[in-house]
């Protein structure tokens, strides 16, 4: 026995535009899900606003919560610990330089010397104003936030190597993808050494690193005729 006949009405405005209609209803993000990403944004960005005047050793949860406009409980809620918000500014923020990096070295793809001088300089220019960042590589380890930074295994360092060495295969596809991964490593590695103890400008350092890793990079790269 079949069931009732189904209608559906297009609205006046077209079938494209239902379509489009329809579409956006698939794609349109739950409002609990905007509203977790609005709150961690705002308490993020806070933290940030604080650190331009204070150091991450002086600045209370408390005081993030209330720049934010929240309580300090849901704050805590939403990150679980102190080490943990810094987990994620320092993720958010190590985000932004990798997609500094990417436009720099995208920017000079015809040239892979220049690509990582422009890379490093981005990446100790960036690593040089952002206050927490710089404290954490600077620091002691006292809070067990230089470990995040500077552990190989751990998300900052291995998740940029990742995302740089897709980047650098994805941006030199006629160049071997392990000789890629090898540079993605080194300059990862030593920009966040160069970041924990700076020696000249952050020009100068981009322009001795691709003076001392250029001879690998001419042999490997493969750049876009």
């Amino acid at each position: 026995m079949s069931g009732p006949a189904v209608s559906i009405t297009l609205t006046p405005m077209g079938a494209a535009a239902n379509v489009m209609d329809m579409a956006s209803a698939k794609t349109r993000v739950p409002f609990a899900e905007a509203a977790k990403v609005l709150l961690r944004e705002t308490l993020l960005d806070a933290a940030g606003e604080l650190l331009r005047t204070r150091s991450w050793q002086d600045l209370k949860m408390a005081d993030i919560a209330a720049t934010a406009g929240v309580s300090r409980q849901t704050l805590y809620k939403e990150f679980g610990s102190r080490q943990g918000f810094a987990q994620v500014y320092i993720l958010r923020e190590a985000d932004v330089f990798l997609s500094a990096v990417e436009r720099a070295v995208a920017a000079n793809r015809a040239d892979p010397r220049r690509a990582l001088a422009a890379a490093i300089e981005v990446f100790l220019t960036a690593a040089a104003e952002e206050p927490l960042i710089k404290a954490i590589v600077a620091g002691d380890d006292s809070d067990g936030l230089l470990s995040l930074v500077t552990n190989h295994a751990g998300p900052v360092l291995a998740g940029a190597t990742e995302r740089l060495t897709g980047y650098l295969i994805g941006l030199w596809p006629g160049s071997a993808p392990s000789s890629l991964a090898l540079v993605a490593q080194y300059l990862v590695r030593l920009g966040i050494s160069h970041a924990a103890s700076p020696q000249g400008t952050p020009a100068e350092t981009g322009a001795e690193m691709a003076l001392v890793l250029g001879p690998y990079l001419d042999q490997v790269v493969d750049t876009p005729p």
